[in-house]
């Protein structure tokens, strides 16, 4: 079985493009040219000259003693935080501001959550001289006020969301009108491995850099090209599709995808979609959502807002139907936890979105000989102040145990 997307846009039964008949002409362009484009050989030079002298590529694969040591496997960390601007997220606007260029638009739109997003499209909007407007729920706002401020620096213009429960599927919503209202000019930079067709597909072929760099950089560590485990969190689902791109096909690799389960999945606060969800259309995409009986959207919850999501990229909701994907979930509680773990034992601070992939070492049992290959999507700053309230309780709660 081929776990590549199909010619016509799907995962299985899920993907495809469901949209506005405004953004037709749009998306059926795009569908129709960003192979062309991404194969282009003035393309593929340019495109890799910034990952390596803009965005810092190739990220490390750092082998952490202390960590292998705690949990008995040979993990390694591949370290998407050291990128510029922090995360995995610049692979893929470098990559899409590259193709608006080709395809003459003039005008940039973004949605972010976590706004490691958000900061990625505008820093490539200030390099390549290009107007961006960024929308942020208004949640979101209040609890990444740093990254707020590097987007308003870089250039580009934040607009507040005050519908929903003011996180990053009402931004999604947003800048979907946006794009409807403005559909000659600008073009939608999707953070993600969601939306319509060819996103989730054009999203994680610039985000493939990263198992692209696994390979090679195991070979150099390892002797062989493949980990027995990849791990990595899963909102929308960018960085997992990066991570487990060149081995989707490759059945000696177990995939582990950890969602945000809040406070936890048998609450109404969490945002465990594959856990959650049914099959449903969000954001121009057929996918898991979670929904009410008669379809309406299920707000969710996370203490992490790159994870608050309500859907899934159709990518992953594939992998996990065929059961060539584990998916787990960790709570707020264990995702703060790990990150702490992290912090204190190996002196790496990670993203909350991250700290969720971290937790799923605690819930597996490894041999001493499995290659464990696990990705830190992003750096903690951004969330420094969840970090600091609640840095006592989980200190407190550890010397208890």
């Amino acid at each position: 079985m081929d776990f590549h997307v199909t010619d016509k846009g799907y995962y299985g039964t899920f993907g495809g493009a469901y949209i506005p008949e405004i953004l037709y002409a749009n998306v059926e362009r795009l569908r129709e040219t960003y192979l062309h484009i991404i194969g282009e050989e003035s393309f593929r030079k340019e495109f890799r000259a910034l990952l390596r002298d803009y965005a810092g590529r190739p990220s490390p694969l750092y082998f952490a003693a202390r960590l292998s040591q705690k949990y008995g496997a040979r993990i390694y960390l591949k370290r998407e935080d050291l990128n510029h601007t922090g995360s995995h997220k610049i692979n893929n606007t470098i990559g899409q501001i590259l193709l608006a260029r080709r395809m003459g638009k003039t005008r940039i739109i973004a949605e972010t959550g976590a706004g490691q997003h958000g900061v990625a499209a505008a820093t490539v909007c200030a390099l390549m001289n290009m107007p961006c407007v960024v929308y942020m729920g208004a949640t979101d706002i209040a609890r990444q006020a740093l990254n707020v401020r590097k987007i308003e620096m870089l250039g580009a213009e934040v607009r507040p969301v005050s519908s929903g429960n003011k996180t990053l599927k009402d931004a999604t919503n947003e800048a979907i009108r946006d794009w409807c209202c403005n559909p000659a000019d600008t073009h939608y930079i999707i953070g993600s491995t969601v939306g319509p067709h060819p996103y989730p597909d054009m999203v994680a072929r610039f985000q493939s850099i990263i198992s692209e760099e696994i390979r090679v950089q195991l070979m150099e560590r390892e002797g062989r090209d493949y980990p027995d485990y990849l791990i990595a969190c899963v909102g929308g689902g960018s960085n997992a599709a990066g991570t487990f791109y060149h081995y989707l096909n490759d059945l000696r690799v177990q995939m582990i995808a950890v969602e945000a389960a809040g406070r936890g999945i048998d609450t109404t606060e969490s945002a465990a979609t594959i856990h959650l969800g049914r099959e449903g259309i969000i954001h121009g995409s057929r996918t898991l959502v979670m929904q009410t009986k008669d379809g309406q959207i299920i707000e969710p919850y996370s203490i992490s807002a790159g994870l608050d999501y309500p859907g899934i990229g159709p990518m992953h909701a594939w992998l996990a139907a065929a059961k060539r994907l584990e998916v787990l979930a960790a709570t707020d509680d264990e995702a703060l936890h790990a990150a702490f773990e992290l912090t204190a034992i190996e002196g790496i601070i990670p993203a909350l979105e991250s700290a969720h992939a971290l937790a799923a070492l605690a819930m597996k049992t490894f041999r001493p000989d499995d290659v464990v290959v696990l990705t830190i999507s992003g750096r903690g700053d951004k969330d420094m102040e969840t970090y600091a309230a609640h840095f006592r309780i989980s200190r407190d709660m550890s010397k208890n145990k």
